[in-house]
């Protein structure tokens, strides 16, 4: 093994006859450094994005989320209610209400989704982390409630943290006959903002948090229910909680994890993944056939070392094995030098945040970046497979010529 590595390594680096052989050989291995580098690079900023999108929709999204499977609302049960909370790595749960609903403070009107919640939302969610002004209060010392719209809604309508001016908000009736009268034909309350948040457009223009009695009484609803979102503790395994609160909810009911309640959106991703990960392969597959015309060329020329190496007694294996060594080091030299590049780039971009975002409606500036371990193992296997695969094909048709046995 160490002689056709070291004859390999002497034909690699030694000059040659033709200097468009050292020219293909330099191409070959800055195309494969090219190639290791984009993939190690594109990995990780998928790895940061999908990282900062979870983060956006922890915010939102609680461990698990339970609503009707037929219907829009449900009422909770007390015995279930009470089954839920004795659940072994459940922390703690909150009861939801949803519906949209018209806003409008001042003269200027929106329509939003208002969503009731109670008082152990922002514990099961975090929500209370993402304030842009004021505080997530939904309840006041004295009993008085509070609304917090994201901060989308917020500047549209002009609203601000100032108790003056109340939010009014417009549901239509759910009971009583039709009437011509516009007036009539829907519920209005008013209430005042305690907070503004901000985690991403699409939430902050969408979601108005007010008290979840606050909601049922708007909406007519006595003790209904658009949801439950549920809050683990710490170490819970995942698929065993959902399970056991399956079973207590029965066939009637969704049980949904982080990833079910964003299931296309991840599976997009994945999906993107992928599909980046084979055209940039399949860009370094391309790349490497200079490793095949390199070693062409190299074959070619050293027809007379081959018939020395003959008459000294080496066979046919070692005469390949060491123009497959040549290939397959112009790949290893190539990855080696990629997954540095890839690592430096990586790493200036997670310190300093070259390259940024051209949007106001994110919570950070500069294209997140993580660099994972499975990447920098992937990686590499997949360049020295096609690295091996280039040095074979060439090695194995065209020394057949000069490897005939006599």
């Amino acid at each position: 093994m160490k002689l056709p590595l070291y004859i390999a390594k002497r034909y690699l680096f030694a000059k040659k006859s033709r200097n468009a052989i050292n020219v293909i050989s330099s191409i070959s291995v800055a195309g494969v450094t090219v190639g290791t580098m984009a993939l190690i690079i594109v990995l990780s900023v998928f790895n940061g994005l999908e990282t900062l999108v979870r983060s956006i929709f922890n915010t939102f999204d609680p461990d698990l989320k339970i609503t009707p499977a037929e219907g829009k609302t449900f009422i909770p049960d007390s015995l279930s209610l009470n089954l839920l909370a004795s659940v072994n790595g459940v922390a703690c749960y909150s009861l939801c209400l949803e519906e949209n609903a018209l806003l409008r403070y001042g003269d200027r009107q929106f329509v939003a989704t208002i969503k009731g919640v109670d008082g152990n939302y922002a514990e099961v969610t975090g929500i209370d982390s993402s304030m842009w002004d004021g505080e997530f209060i939904l309840r006041s010392d004295q009993g008085r409630p509070f609304a917090v719209p994201g901060i989308g809604v917020a500047n549209y309508l002009g609203m601000r943290v100032n108790f003056v001016t109340p939010l009014n908000i417009y549901v239509p009736k759910r009971s009583g006959s039709v009437d011509l009268d516009p007036e009539n034909a829907f519920i209005r309350n008013y209430i005042f903002p305690s907070g503004i948040y901000q985690v991403e457009q699409e939430f902050d223009s969408k979601y108005v948090f007010v008290p979840v009695d606050f909601a049922r009484e708007l909406l007519e609803y006595q003790s209904e229910v658009t949801s439950m979102e549920i809050k683990f503790e710490e170490g819970a395994r995942e698929a065993d909680v959902q399970r056991d609160v399956m079973k207590i909810f029965g066939q009637g009911y969704i049980v949904q994890n982080k990833y079910e309640q964003q299931e296309i959106f991840y599976k997009v991703m994945r999906s993107e993944r992928i599909a980046i990960f084979f055209i940039l392969t399949l860009i370094l597959i391309i790349a490497s056939f200079s490793i095949i015309g390199s070693l062409t060329m190299l074959i070619i020329e050293k027809e007379r070392d081959i018939g020395i190496l003959r008459s000294l007694g080496a066979d046919n294996m070692l005469i390949r094995k060491i123009f497959i060594f040549e290939g397959w080091l112009i790949s290893i030299i190539g990855a080696i030098a990629g997954i540095i590049l890839g690592f430096l780039i990586c790493w200036i971009q997670q310190k300093y945040g070259i390259v940024t975002l051209q949007s106001d409606s994110l919570i950070v500036n500069a294209y997140p970046v993580e660099m994972k371990v499975r990447d920098f193992i992937i990686v590499p296997l997949t360049v020295l497979l096609i690295g091996f695969w280039a040095a074979w094909y060439p090695v194995r048709f065209l020394t057949k010529k000069y490897l005939a046995n006599d």
